[in-house]
């Protein structure tokens, strides 16, 4: 596979020289272009001498091979790595100022995965946000960076992911396989290969929501409840780990999204529909993991509400939220189209039942393909690092359970996804 690798002006520069290694190793040609800044952290001759290739920044380089259109026209993937602050507000606002951001112009249908690094100001900064979303809705694979050490004493989220994880995400955004010498091209009358041992959801999308969703109250509190989001972090990493491309809707969360998926924030339970119904127009698989508020209150007031004496105790009216995951699943079936639908349901038992008689019921109204049931309590599963749970089936094949700690969890269901994708799409 024909790879441009665009490496920005930062530290984090050092370790794409890794991320370079494993692409070659894995029989891919890469052609580099450093900005000009790249190359006062890592000189030309390192590219140059890990890729095989000339390397130039310039479009005034062998201008008789026209770079700056030629590059972005033959790439079959693009990945920038560090993608810094400046990189990313180029790449948003269209400039071509040298031969990495004219070739991101010429990109056309080729996939792009960025991966930032940058200090968590810089990260966290509006614009920087606002350029990021803006990639995002064009195409992009942009990162979510890791948190840890940054330059310096300074330590947050910024942090460019490991060469490894970026390396996964990228392959598996193109569709390629990730051993070395594998091939990644089909002789047109062959039947396509399937999926390699590992990694059963190559090639394929998969959407997932995690974490509490935050209903307002005024401008300093709000309804929401106690999920942590480890369960869904896991599954999003077992999902990136099976090959899949990832895209993590993500709530409040105490824990920070896995590198190498795609994250986009959301904090009530409408703007989760929102990006969950825009997110399921592409996705293969649709896991919906996240702790939704089934009520929200029906006036936000715009001050904060304030406790006096001379004032009567405020009455809060809650209004339904919409039923996101029953929605999903009509949608899909209005347009035919083939794709599992996967909920998660947190139930406790009382005295008209036990937890696997509301689930059951709950799987019957939402209609999904698998619903994965938690019994929650006082202690359980919410903020722990282990989960006991049991997935049942629309089909009514026998309930599976599974328990350990959330990624033993999150592999198992993505076991059972992928279990369930064989049979509706045998291989070839």
């Amino acid at each position: 596979m024909r790879i441009v690798l665009g490496v920005g002006g930062g530290i984090a520069a050092y370790k794409v020289a890794s991320l370079l290694r494993l692409f070659t190793e894995a029989g891919h040609d890469v052609t580099v272009i450093p900005t000009e800044a790249a190359t006062r952290f890592v000189g030309v001759a390192t590219w140059e001498a890990l890729s095989g290739h000339p390397v130039s920044n310039s479009v005034f380089d062998d201008v008789h091979t026209v770079n700056h259109v030629r590059l972005g026209h033959e790439a079959e993937l693009i990945v920038v790595a560090p993608a810094t602050a400046d990189l990313l507000s180029r790449a948003a606002t269209g400039q071509a100022n040298d031969l990495l951001s004219n070739t991101l112009l010429m990109a056309g249908d080729c996939p792009v995965l960025m991966a930032p690094a940058m200090h968590s100001e810089m990260w966290q900064h509006p614009a920087t946000q606002a350029n990021v979303e803006t990639l995002r809705s064009r195409g992009v694979t942009v990162l979510e960076p890791a948190s840890g050490r940054l330059t310096g004493s300074d330590s947050g989220p910024g942090r460019l992911p490991e060469p490894e994880a970026i390396f996964e995400a990228a392959l598996a955004l193109a569709g390629a396989p990730s051993v070395p010498n594998s091939p990644d091209i089909t002789a047109p009358d062959a039947a396509p290969s399937p999926p390699a041992a590992g990694r059963p959801l190559a090639g394929l999308t998969v959407t997932i929501s995690a974490g509490g969703t935050r209903e307002p109250l005024d401008p300093v509190r709000f309804l929401g409840n106690r999920s942590s989001g480890k369960q869904g972090v896991a599954l999003a990493a077992a999902a990136r780990d099976a090959g899949a491309r990832v895209r993590l809707l993500a709530g409040h969360m105490d824990v920070p999204p896995p590198a190498g998926v795609d994250v986009i924030r959301v904090e009530t339970a409408l703007e989760l529909r929102k990006a969950a119904l825009h997110a399921a127009a592409d996705s293969d698989v649709i896991i919906m993991a996240a702790a939704v508020a089934d009520f929200r209150p029906a006036d936000v007031a715009g001050t904060k509400i304030k406790k006096r004496d001379d004032v009567a105790d405020p009455v809060i009216t809650l209004v339904r939220n919409p039923d996101i995951l029953r929605e999903l699943v009509e949608v899909r079936d209005a347009a035919s189209r083939t794709q599992l639908v996967v909920g998660f349901a947190a139930e406790t038992g009382d005295a008209d039942g036990d937890v696997l008689d509301y689930a059951a019921a709950k799987l019957r109204r939402k209609a999904c393909d698998l619903l994965v049931v938690n019994h929650v309590g006082q202690d359980k599963v919410f903020g722990e690092d282990t989960n006991s749970v049991v997935i049942l089936s629309r089909t009514g094949s026998e309930p599976q359970e599974a328990s350990g700690s959330k990624s033993d969890v999150a592999a198992a269901v993505i076991d059972r996804i992928s279990a369930e994708l064989s049979r509706v799409v045998p291989p070839a």
